[in-house]
């Protein structure tokens, strides 16, 4: 079993991924496979709902200078995921906003695998980083994985990230509890569980 871990800050050493290491730790110490995939410095183009990805049905979204398309490619063969972002202006990070938007949107692996949110900031704003990336996990069929405390912690560099304590103890819990979730799943399928049946997509808008 293996779990992708997203890097979405510019910073590839930096705060979020002190962060993401401790969760890839425990997931580590209980024998899941992991990687951490930093999305990069370079420019991540928005969302042009082209729908090129949906109408070609490949899986891949058209623009191909950037991080996503490889993301996509490793996603396939991931069993979990774990998305992680500073926190700029109480949200998530443009960069991982943009690059979450084409990835899910053309992504076709998501649904049923277990994904988590982790943040982190100085100070304020992280509850409604958390909650936005949780949005992608909810509307694609992802069981979501929690711990003890909102996927949080504080520092503005990974020494003081690192000093939190209860953020470095809630981000090995989140860790723990995926890998958990992952071998129930696992033993699911090995006693013959099958999926959830799929009915066909309704579609609504509110103005007619």
């Amino acid at each position: 079993m293996k779990v992708l871990l997203i890097n979405g800050s510019p910073n590839a050493k930096g705060s979020t991924y002190t962060a993401l290491s401790e969760v890839a730790s425990a997931l580590n110490k209980e024998s899941i496979e992991t990687e951490i995939f930093h999305v990069g410095k370079e420019p991540i183009r928005g969302c042009m709902a082209c729908r090129s990805c949906k109408t070609t049905n490949s899986g891949r979204c058209i623009f191909s200078d950037d991080t996503v398309n490889i993301a996509l490619e490793k996603a396939e063969e991931a069993d979990a995921f774990v998305f992680g972002s500073p926190v700029h202006y109480a949200g998530a990070s443009g960069m991982i906003t943009s690059f979450l938007d084409r990835l899910f949107f053309a992504g076709t692996s998501f649904a049923y695998k277990p994904g988590a949110a982790i943040v982190c900031c100085r100070r304020g704003g992280a509850t409604a980083a958390f909650e936005q990336l949780n949005k992608y996990f909810t509307i694609s069929q992802m069981p979501v994985v929690s711990s003890q405390y909102w996927n949080m912690v504080h520092g503005n560099n990974p020494e003081e990230v690192k000093q939190d304590l209860e953020g470095m103890q809630t981000m090995r819990t989140l860790g723990k509890n995926m890998a958990w979730l992952l071998k129930c799943i696992e033993a699911g399928k090995s006693a013959g569980v099958a999926l959830p049946e799929k009915e066909p997509r309704a579609v609504t808008n509110f103005i007619r």
